[in-house]
């Protein structure tokens, strides 16, 4: 069920990239990979949860690699695939050994940003704005709301510092 819905999903990511793609041309901001570092982690995000006053992230860490990389790890993993397709599809490939879920407190004042969403109920409405900050509580709201698209197929970086998340990166994919 989880890969029919991610499968739905990417295929509605595809078929609104090509409908957004003018919104993100001749913006100032356009699509850079999030460096990696040491405090980071990429998952995929299962729940979020408020109790007692804490929020948290049930997720599924996951490697995601790009170009150059993706196109390696893609020939490691399937070799006559990737001699078939020339590389990693769509320019990325993410690898997922350990589906063991983690929890992650995130700090109140941590900050968020997305690159598609809903914006307002319609698929007009779900437009690429690259590194959109928003509010906590925004946040919840985007990730609760699976009418038009499921936010929880995609995956997001999670920074953390002193056991807390305190930044959420929007993962996007092409």
């Amino acid at each position: 069920m989880k890969k029919i819905t991610l499968l739905a999903t990417l295929m509605i990511v595809a078929l609104l990239s090509f409908i957004t793609s003018a919104s993100a041309v001749g913006t100032d901001k356009e699509y850079t990979p999030v460096p990696p570092s040491e405090d980071t982690v990429t998952a995929l995000i299962s729940t979020i949860q408020q109790d007692n006053g804490h929020l948290s992230i049930q997720a599924d860490p996951i490697d995601w690699y790009e170009g150059a990389a993706a196109d390696q790890k893609f020939a490691e993993q399937d070799k006559d695939a990737a001699e078939e397709l020339g590389g990693a599809p769509d320019g990325y490939y993410i690898v997922n050994d350990d589906k063991t879920l983690q929890t992650y407190e995130i700090a109140p004042d941590a900050t968020v940003l997305m690159q598609l969403y809903d914006h307002d109920g319609t698929y007009e409405g779900m437009e690429i704005k690259w590194n959109e900050a928003v509010s906590l509580d925004k946040y919840l709201a985007i990730m609760n709301n699976d009418k038009l698209m499921d936010m929880k197929s995609f995956p997001y970086y999670l920074t953390i510092q002193d056991g807390k998340v305190i930044k959420i990166v929007q993962q996007y994919i092409p």
